[in-house]
This record gives C-alpha cells, sequence and structure tokens, in this order.
C-alpha cells in the first residue's frame, strides 16, 4: 500500500493452499520464487500454508532448503493463521517468524483496494453486479444457508 499505483500481485504470485494442495503445486510456485531469472521485485506469497498436509508440508521444505541455496535475493512471504501455529509449516519455518498487524486503517485499506479492483468502464460487465462497478465482492452471512 506504500505505493497505490503499483499492481496488485498477479496469479503466479500467489499460492492460496488448502488440504488438496498437491507438493507439485507448491513446488512450482517455490521453483518461480527461488531460482533466479528475470522476475523483477515480485513478492511470492504463500496464503494458508498451515493448512497443507504433513506430507507435502515436509516435501515442502526440503524443497525450500534445496532450492534456497540458488539464490539469496528471494522474496518469499508465507501467511499462517495464528491459532494453527503449531503445525508443520509455522514450526519448520519458525526462525523467519514475524507477528503481523494491520498497519494501516479499515478505510485506509478500503480505498486502496477499491482503486485497484474499480472496472475503468462499466459496459456490460459482471462489475455492474456490486457496489461502484466493483470486479470483485464479498457476499456474507451471520446465517448458514441462505443461498449466497
Amino acid at each position: 500500500m506504500s505505493s497505490p499505483n503499483e499492481p496488485l500481485p498477479t496469479y503466479d504470485e500467489v499460492l492460496l493452499c488448502t488440504p488438496q494442495t498437491t507438493a507439485e503445486q507448491v513446488g512450482l510456485f517455490l521453483r518461480r520464487c527461488l531460482i533466479p531469472c528475470n522476475r523483477g521485485e515480485k513478492i511470492y506469497t504463500m496464503l494458508y500454508a498451515d493448512e497443507l498436509s504433513y506430507d507435502v508440508s515436509r516435501r515442502v521444505e526440503e524443497l525450500f532448503q534445496h532450492l534456497r541455496h540458488y539464490s539469496s535475493s528471494y522474496r518469499l512471504v508465507i501467511l499462517c493463521s495464528c491459532e494453527r501455529e503449531h503445525s508443520y509449516i509455522p514450526s519448520a519455518f519458525s526462525q523467519y517468524k514475524v507477528h503481523m498487524t494491520p498497519q494501516r486503517p479499515l478505510a485506509e485499506i478500503q480505498q486502496y483496494l477499491q482503486h485497484h479492483y474499480r472496472v475503468a468502464q462499466p459496459s456490460s460487465s459482471a462489475a455492474s453486479v456490486f457496489k461502484g462497478n466493483m470486479c470483485v465482492g464479498i457476499v456474507s452471512s451471520k446465517r448458514a444457508g441462505v443461498g449466497k
């Protein structure tokens, strides 16, 4: 958010992990991050890495230890839930742990995201469904099963 006009991360910079994420998927991601090439200044991010299965997590750590010797200038962020801080990935990478809380007010974060997710020319686009011609939206409910 320090550079409001910088683009948001692209699909190859973010890996959203689930219990079904395979070691191959994470391996491809780590190779993009850790093997030197013309990456520019990309920041690679693994979200919810604490949800990876034990076997996948173990293989991820081994691959990371192997690949990190190819480059010392990689930029990798691994985000995990504090509720699962004792799972494999947070434990394996604990020496790099940084506790983080958002540093900007919610209104400023919302304004930043609105800048990046607004459709410039709203013409027969699905963005017309969302408030302010946004190309993304969040639908939530406090009750389960209300047809979201």
